[in-house]
């Protein structure tokens, strides 16, 4: 069983920065590839970025690449998002989640999702 803490959501200008976290508690940490997605009101939740359980290979939706990473601390059971030049369209609830085995872009094959931090960019 993981349980995840999403923090560091908030409000931001168009052009800026945010590093939103996702604290892990549970056993096994480095077992479970971890993913970011995100969910705009009206939308179906979408896959961000994922990373490896070792930290080594990172993955990312293409309205991303280029501005956000995707990082892991294994000793600190915390993984990250640093967005920059955030957009208007970056607007959503983040979730982070969770799946053993490789990563995934695919929502349903995650095991544990945490509750959700809200960003929103103003323009």
């Amino acid at each position: 069983q993981v349980q995840l803490v999403e923090s560091g959501g908030g409000l931001v200008q168009a052009g800026g920065s945010l590093r939103l976290s996702c604290a892990a508690s549970g056993r096994f940490f480095t077992k479970y590839a971890m993913g970011w997605f995100r969910q705009a009101p009206g939308n179906e939740r979408e896959f961000v970025a994922a990373i490896s359980w070792s930290g080594d290979s990172a993955y990312y939706a293409d309205s991303v690449k280029g501005r956000f990473t995707i990082s892991r601390d294994n000793a600190k059971n915390t993984v990250y998002l640093q967005m920059n030049s955030l957009k208007p369209e970056d607007t959503a609830v983040y979730y982070c989640a969770a799946k053993t085995l490789r990563w995934s872009s695919y929502d349903y094959e995650y095991e544990y999702w945490g509750q959700g931090t809200q960003v929103t960019v103003s323009s």
